[in-house]
């Protein structure tokens, strides 16, 4: 069993941007650099966000130079730049994750792929004490 990554109020719009927030699908937090290749798909349209870590945004392959965590309670906001329309919509995230203290071969950490789908609506509200990896609630 996989822990969910898209909670109900995982889809919101701001600024003309659509945000996904992901929880973390694994027992332990872990560095933000083991996020590897997340997309996002919005009723069927794909695209590649960039993570928003408060004020700034910063592209899935410069993660490595983050040193900011994402904790089991947390979740990371990927953002694409058009805002999905009110409304229910079928969201879709695919990402890696990159497990460093767990050997996947003999030269490289364990990586697991992940993929998870659901019907969700912006703006809606559900009882948390999450917050967005990187920034400020």
């Amino acid at each position: 069993m996989t822990l969910s990554a898209l909670r109900d109020d995982a889809l919101r719009t701001a600024a003309g941007r659509t945000q996904v927030r992901v929880s973390l699908p694994w027992i332990r937090s872990l560095p933000l650099a083991s996020l590897i290749e997340p997309t996002v798909e919005i009723d069927g349209i794909r695209r590649t966000p960039v993570i928003a870590l408060g004020d700034r945004r910063v592209a899935p392959s410069d993660l490595c130079a983050e040193d900011a965590w994402w904790y089991i309670q947390d979740r990371v906001v990927l953002e694409i730049p058009d805002a999905a329309s009110p409304g229910p919509h079928e969201v879709a995230v695919s990402f890696s994750l990159e497990i460093p203290y767990l050997p996947g071969g003999p030269d490289a950490p364990l990586r697991l792929p992940f993929t998870f789908s659901r019907v969700l609506e912006a703006g809606a509200t559900s009882p948390s004490v999450a917050r967005d990896a990187g920034g400020v609630e």
